[in-house]
């Protein structure tokens, strides 16, 4: 599929600046790739590479889902992410998916499109630059049960995707993401007649990647105890699952535009995990 370059919107370019101040040199402009064609719909991952990134070289790689319920959202929201991540040596991309609002989809085509951007991303790697073992990814609240759905769940396969190429991520960075789809868990009502095959919490297995969770204490959509359940079946089956928990933060915390100062810590926490699994190349 073809890629094009698109203008950067006023606050992206604002932030990009921003960085290119801080770090003493730019970050590459953001470019819009086609990853996938859903009837007339495309879906495209904007992508932030780092400073002199050419394709064929073998660099980490991100990809980002949005939250917004499965029904809405942009991938604005991980922009700031991307930026950062993009100056630390990675190449960062925040994805479109497919949500009810402008679609008319439910939460199954959201994870055909979570799988299919992975898929593209490690089919692409040379053209990307990116390595296709160094394969992260990340999303807030429903974005983050994309994220985690891509690495768990092995139901609903879509026609269109080639199974011979790996959809489960080697790292996830998961923000008060929505893991539990059981009847005490978030969305049920939306996803009873299939709960048990898209809730990434009953489907983790000893393959689930290394995990970094983020999640604020006073959630009210996101239980503690879910993440701590979360945390303790991973770690029973061998895996690695990072929680971190901020006392008395609401949903949605670690947005910039929510609290700047929970921005930077979760950010902080985020690069010293991706540090430990080799995805990191630059200093802040």
């Amino acid at each position: 599929m073809g890629t094009s370059l698109r203008p950067l919107s006023a606050i992206a370019a604002l932030a990009l600046a921003s960085c290119a101040s801080t770090s003493g040199h730019p970050i590459e402009q953001q470019r819009e790739v086609v990853y996938r064609s859903a009837g007339d719909t495309e879906l495209r991952l904007h992508v932030f590479s780092p400073p002199g990134h050419r394709s064929g070289d073998s660099r980490g790689a991100i990809v980002f889902f949005f939250g917004g319920g499965w029904r809405s959202g942009t991938p604005t929201q991980f922009f700031p992410h991307c930026e950062h991540l993009a100056e630390r040596g990675m190449v960062a991309m925040s994805a479109e998916y497919r949500v009810e609002s402008r679609d008319g989809t439910t939460p199954v085509e959201c994870v055909q499109d979570g799988r299919a951007a992975v898929r593209w991303i490690r089919e692409h790697a040379r053209a990307l630059g990116v390595d296709p073992a160094r394969v992260a990814a990340g999303g807030g609240s429903a974005g983050g049960h994309v994220a985690a759905a891509t690495a768990t769940v092995v139901a609903f396969e879509s026609e269109a995707e080639s199974p011979r190429t790996r959809c489960v991520p080697d790292a996830l960075v998961l923000f008060n993401p929505v893991f539990d789809n059981g009847p005490e868990g978030y969305g049920y009502d939306r996803v009873k007649d299939y709960w048990q095959d898209i809730s990434p919490l009953h489907n983790l297995d000893a393959g689930t990647p290394p995990t970094i969770v983020f999640l604020g204490t006073q959630d009210r959509l996101i239980p503690v105890a879910t993440a701590e359940a979360y945390r303790a079946r991973m770690e029973a089956l061998g895996g690695r699952c990072d929680l971190h928990l901020y006392e008395g933060k609401g949903h949605g915390f670690f947005n910039e535009s929510s609290s700047p100062e929970s921005f930077v810590d979760t950010v902080a926490k985020m690069d010293a995990f991706l540090d430990s699994l080799g995805f990191l190349e630059l200093e802040p």
